[in-house]
């Protein structure tokens, strides 16, 4: 299978042509290790920065923002989400506070 990706590691913004083959992913393009990196990791185990808000319990019509400390696997952002929606704090809330 052949997948074509843009790498999102640095401003480069690289074209790289992923080919997997028998669980083996041989990238080109890339300009650096870091791009090569970024294409196996998106291939065999693509994960993401889940951003949302969360209600503030103690305050009428207020929410926080929040995001995951590590990025999380794409098949389990779902489950982040509906956590998240069940998820309220007390203010005050500030920033770098766990939720």
């Amino acid at each position: 299978m052949k997948r074509n990706l843009t790498c999102i590691i640095c401003p480069r913004g690289c074209s790289l042509c992923a080919q997997i083959e028998n669980q083996t992913v041989t990238v080109t393009g890339n300009a650096c290790p870091k791009g090569h990196e970024y294409a196996v990791n998106e291939c065999t185990n693509p994960v993401r920065t889940v951003t949302a808000t969360v209600r503030v319990a103690n305050r009428h019509n207020t929410m926080a923002s929040v995001k995951t400390a590590v990025p999380v696997s794409k098949d389990r952002m779902m489950e982040v989400m509906a956590a998240l929606r069940s998820t309220q704090v007390q203010a005050p809330v500030n920033i770098g506070d766990v939720i």
